[in-house]
């Protein structure tokens, strides 16, 4: 008789992993002065970037409708992580960007990721840790700005 864990479970503590990180990470954001971003915030800002987005370009990074991409943006824009402003280069165009405020709590944000990973490794020890993270690595895809994955979520 195997004592390995049932197939089910590791994508469950993958999961649970990841929501305890985001928890933590939205509890000391908002004592931190950010008591109204959530964790589909962080998606969205990721995606709106530094030099800004359309709501198009927007659903397409995130793998949703234009339509529930503006949704969001309406949202951040209501608690003052974005705006909304006329394309310099056409002026047909708006363009969603970042506020003070919102790159405020994508820099607060990655403090915080860095000092949970710490936390991490004071718990499990920095060459354990070290060596879940070169795993997860080899089984997943190079790269991990899969920003898509609200979309992803919705579609199954």
């Amino acid at each position: 008789m195997s004592s390995d864990a049932p197939g089910f479970e590791l994508p469950l503590r993958l999961l649970l992993a990841f929501r305890a990180l985001i928890d933590e990470l939205h509890a000391e954001l908002s004592r931190q002065g950010h008591p109204d971003i959530r964790p589909m915030h962080g998606f969205v800002m990721q995606a709106i970037g530094p030099g800004g987005t359309t709501a198009v370009e927007l659903g397409r990074a995130l793998g949703v409708s234009k339509q529930a991409a503006g949704k969001t943006v309406e949202s951040l824009e209501r608690v003052g992580y974005v705006e909304r402003a006329t394309d310099p280069h056409d002026s047909r165009r708006k363009i969603v960007r970042l506020t003070p405020y919102g790159m405020d709590a994508l820099h607060r944000s990655a403090r915080i990721f860095d000092d949970l990973r710490a936390r991490w490794a004071a718990e499990l020890g920095v060459e354990r840790l070290r060596a879940l993270e070169a795993d997860l690595r080899k089984v997943t895809p190079a790269n991990p700005w899969r920003l898509d994955t609200p979309g992803w979520f919705t579609s199954l």
